[in-house]
């Protein structure tokens, strides 16, 4: 399986039960953009309540921000464009309301939600494009699909395979004996806490603990820190939320667990640092798939300088990694409405999109997407950043991304 940037929240969460809500203006044009230049909307979807709004609550404004940027400078071949938030809940009961809505008020749709794979029928049933991240499951390339454009990954293997990036890191760090974690709700965090495993044992080194049981959004991690006590681990790599991840890394202190190598594939926000978990996380590493700004480079500099226009940013602040993927899954759009030519369709967009051979961006993501070839497959090498959690903040290890490719002929699809 290729690392995951973050757990997929509750392929079962629970239903909030809040009213339905929208966020942002509405308007624009639904199917067809007309040649008096009337303007585009694009619905964003994500995590403003329930279980998921921890991560993404505050995502909306990477999408707002490259939508102001872009209308800045004209607006794509004058047409204005106009974003929506639709407030999924984190709720399964809701996701499909909050879609079909978007579908009908929207041109396209960009995703930053985890439960999107239980609707994603509507907008491809409608021939809708839709962009954003592939973490909410495998449809991103499965057919027939072909409407879905993952802005992070560019697409995804259905048969989840082993990657050698979390193995050779750990192991090149010196752990020996490794602890992996995930949700036994989520098949997306189970999944990723096995392949971690396996791609530890692949680098050699030993799994002392495979926990795929962890009850969704625990924080009381006291019997399981015993176990990786007695099992001797002294590495780890949560595969939960925050909230366990660093429950799991506090309770292992406690318990005099000496951990070498500790590796989150979420969790580089600025919310952490200063928190009451900051000390605990000193000199753990933090995987990014999007640049940080601490290395920074054009696309770095154009997000950054928007999100201090447009989001209210400080010098000091760096985006988190929902609206990493906010600001990306908004880009990508525009640029397919570009493509598209003065008066787009959207099945325009989805055809100009499937034969776009390089993105990246704007160099935010460590290499390029080839959309005409990447459908059903992962990229031939996954890469990212890593940050390593100083006292006075995020210091990136290195300039470079660390990278892997998958191992063949392995798979955790079934896995669950």
């Amino acid at each position: 399986m290729r690392p995951r940037w973050r757990y997929v929240t509750a392929v079962l969460a629970a239903t909030v039960g809040l009213p339905f809500a929208f966020v942002g203006a509405s308007g624009g044009s639904a199917g067809a953009a007309s040649s008096s230049k009337t303007p585009i909307t694009i619905a964003y979807v994500t995590d403003l309540t329930g279980e998921g709004a921890s991560q993404n609550g505050s995502s909306p404004s990477g999408f707002y921000a490259r939508i102001d940027l872009q209308n800045a400078e004209g607006g794509v071949d004058g047409h204005k464009i106009v974003g929506i938030v639709i407030d999924d809940q984190t709720s399964p009961s809701e996701i499909s309301t909050a879609v079909q809505s978007a579908v009908s008020k929207a041109f396209g749709i960009v995703s930053q939600s985890p439960l999107f794979f239980l609707a994603a029928k509507y907008p491809q049933q409608a021939g809708v494009p839709v962009t954003g991240t592939y973490d909410d499951g495998p449809e991103w390339g499965t057919q027939p699909y072909t409407n879905m454009f993952a802005s992070d990954e560019g697409s995804v293997d259905p048969k989840y395979p082993v990657n050698t990036e979390l193995g050779n890191f750990l192991k090149s760090k010196g752990a020996t004996v490794l602890g992996s974690y995930g949700y036994g709700i989520s098949p997306s965090s189970s999944r990723a806490a096995i392949a971690t495993a396996d791609s530890f044992e692949h680098a050699g080194g030993k799994v002392g603990v495979l926990d795929t049981t962890v009850t969704f959004g625990s924080v009381d991690f006291t019997s399981a820190a015993l176990v990786a006590k007695q099992a001797g681990i002294d590495a780890f790599d949560p595969s939960m939320d925050s909230d366990s991840n660093y429950a799991l890394a506090t309770a292992l202190a406690q318990a005099g667990v000496k951990i070498k190598v500790a590796l989150y594939a979420s969790g580089y926000e600025p919310s952490v640092i200063n928190s009451p978990v900051w000390s605990t996380v000193q000199g753990s590493y933090f995987l990014t798939p999007f640049r940080p700004w601490d290395l920074p480079n054009a696309g770095t500099r154009a997000m950054q300088a928007a999100m201090e226009k447009y989001a209210h940013f400080t010098k000091a602040d760096f985006p988190t990694l929902g609206q990493y993927e906010a600001w990306a899954g908004a880009d990508l759009m525009i640029k397919g409405l570009e493509l598209a030519g003065p008066n787009p369709t959207r099945a325009a967009v989805i055809k100009d999109l499937r034969g776009l051979k390089s993105y990246s961006v704007n160099g935010l993501l460590p290499a390029s997407i080839n959309y005409s070839t990447i459908f059903g497959h992962d990229p031939a090498k996954v890469c990212a950043w890593v940050m390593v959690a100083k006292k006075t903040g995020f210091v990136p290890e290195s300039s470079n991304p660390v990278c892997g490719t998958d191992i063949p002929g392995t798979s955790t699809a079934s896995a669950g």
